[in-house]
């Protein structure tokens, strides 16, 4: 997997890190708190949009009279305490980072989440170190499925995108890594274990844990 691959790319939320159940659980307890039935399709509907994108989206969809920024910090706030106690890496996810360190490819992180959430969580994980850069879908033009991001860590990375290996849990970030170009491992999340299928069919390799790729 890692022949010709100078560079390694990660999305966070569901790829390195165990966390996509919590925010299902935010957005039902947010949407709650302004009197807002939870949609059935709304995490479909969401799924790939930076965080600002987000926000964007309910205030249009749901008629909110918040800010974006308002809505985000909120989102922040109801988020924080979570990945300080509730959220882990995933499974063999902390040994393919040395694995990568050690054979010296440059890594990064390309997530739609927040930045301000992203630093609470790699610091609390204490694997700030293993990252040569961190970019987050607000920094793009667009969010996933577009390539935007995944464009920006590589030009920051300094690496062809033909030689960068993204890994990511969901069907819109596998579609923005392979039109950055990029070769794409998809990773198994419970949360999106309905798309098995399709993820197979559209990434170059399928793994349901780090740990099958430690060699």
């Amino acid at each position: 997997m890692l022949n010709d691959i100078k560079a390694v790319i990660f999305d966070l939320d569901g790829t390195l890190v165990d966390s996509m159940w919590m925010w299902k659980d935010i957005d039902i307890d947010y949407l709650d708190k302004h009197g807002i039935t939870f949609p059935k399709k709304l995490q479909h509907n969401i799924e790939g949009q930076s965080f600002t994108e987000t926000a964007q989206y309910f205030k249009k969809h749901f008629n909110l009279k918040d800010s974006v920024e308002d809505i985000k910090a909120e989102w922040n706030d109801m988020a924080i305490d979570k990945y300080k106690n509730e959220v882990d890496l995933k499974e063999g996810a902390m040994e393919y980072l040395k694995l990568l360190k050690r054979k010296n490819i440059k890594t990064g992180i390309a997530t739609s989440n927040s930045r301000d959430l992203v630093d609470v969580l790699i610091d609390k994980l204490g694997i700030e170190k293993y990252f040569d850069i961190i970019r987050t879908s607000c920094e793009a033009k667009r969010g996933k499925p577009y390539p935007d991001v995944y464009e920006l860590v590589a030009n920051d990375l300094n690496v062809d995108p033909k030689n960068c290996l993204v890994f990511e849990d969901v069907i819109h970030g596998i579609m923005a890594g392979k039109s950055a170009g990029m070769k794409v491992c998809a990773v198994y999340d419970k949360y999106s274990e309905h798309q098995y299928s399709e993820k197979v069919r559209l990434a170059d390799y399928y793994i349901e844990t780090f740990n099958e790729i430690l060699k």
